[in-house]
């Protein structure tokens, strides 16, 4: 059985989001920032463009010295976070930021600083800052016991990613312990924007909601998307869309932080329009109702 809230819990921000999209007929938008890039001051100021923009729901980058699913651009964004200094107090204040301006705060981190951090602290932290959950793109659902039990006791929405290499086992493995959403990988490869959505997606999100049934979480797609029409592309058949390095690509782009932050509530609104015309190839496609 998926990991999901029971009728006791309490829905997180993130479920609530996602319910709303799906209520509405339309994929949920998921951006993406590096905390602290390229200061801590204007990384939240992004965020909020974002949000005005359309974004549903953030991910809060925690800039990490060695990331490896990381492509050129979210790499420099986050090398230039490290630079300017941003810790992981600084996090955590991107994140209360974040879950102030309405939209669902997650954060996007590599094991390695977590456990650095204190698995259980972290957990706590995080929620007492207005946190949903964590995205742990290298850590293994089998390795994440600590990581469950601290989550469990939080409150936190936890999402592990699966891939087009993933087999029918792994996938019930990763999904059993997802809570929130499954992050598909659309491609194997790093994060990067691109000229078309790897054709690997839809099999992807089939796949996988073959395996977790109606009954299962949320399914939402990463890794490629660059414009509106991507977006449309992928909401008509996954329950959101994520995209980062295009927000970060159009503020190291810019002159100045007020003509990136016009690019960046440019682009959500793009990609918000994308997610609320789903393109659906079929009728059975699309986001679950």
């Amino acid at each position: 059985m998926s990991a999901q809230h029971t009728a006791q819990e309490p829905p997180t921000a993130l479920a609530t989001k996602l319910a709303g999209a799906r209520s509405d007929g339309r994929a949920a938008l998921i951006g993406y920032l590096p905390a602290g890039f390229p200061d801590v001051a204007s990384s939240i100021r992004i965020i909020q463009a974002m949000v005005e923009g359309g974004c549903d729901v953030v991910e809060v980058g925690f800039p990490y010295s060695d990331p490896t699913m990381d492509g050129p651009t979210i790499q420099l964004a986050a090398d230039r976070a490290l630079a300017a200094g941003t810790t992981p107090a600084d996090v955590l204040r991107v994140v209360s930021a974040t879950a102030e301006t309405g939209a669902a705060a997650l954060v996007m981190s590599y094991w390695n600083p977590i456990d650095r951090y204190g698995v259980d602290r972290f957990a706590t932290d995080l929620a007492s800052a207005g946190g949903s959950g964590v995205i742990t793109p290298d850590l293994l659902p089998e390795e994440a016991g600590e990581w469950v039990e601290a989550s469990d006791a939080a409150g936190l929405d936890r999402i592990f990613l699966v891939a087009p290499s993933s087999t029918d086992r792994r996938l019930r493995l990763t999904t059993d312990v997802c809570r929130g959403f499954v992050y598909a990988a659309s491609l194997m490869g790093v994060t990067g924007t691109r000229d078309q959505v790897a054709d690997t997606a839809e099999r992807l999100v089939r796949r996988t909601r073959d395996v977790t049934g109606e009954s299962g979480p949320p399914v939402c797609v990463g890794l490629g998307i660059s414009n509106g029409e991507q977006a449309a592309e992928v909401a008509g058949y996954a329950d959101g869309v994520i995209v980062g390095a295009g927000f970060c690509r159009r503020i190291l782009e810019a002159p100045d932080l007020d003509a990136g932050l016009a690019a960046v509530r440019g682009f959500a609104e793009e990609l918000a329009w994308g997610c609320a015309r789903p393109a659906t190839r079929d009728p059975g496609a699309g986001p679950r109702v």
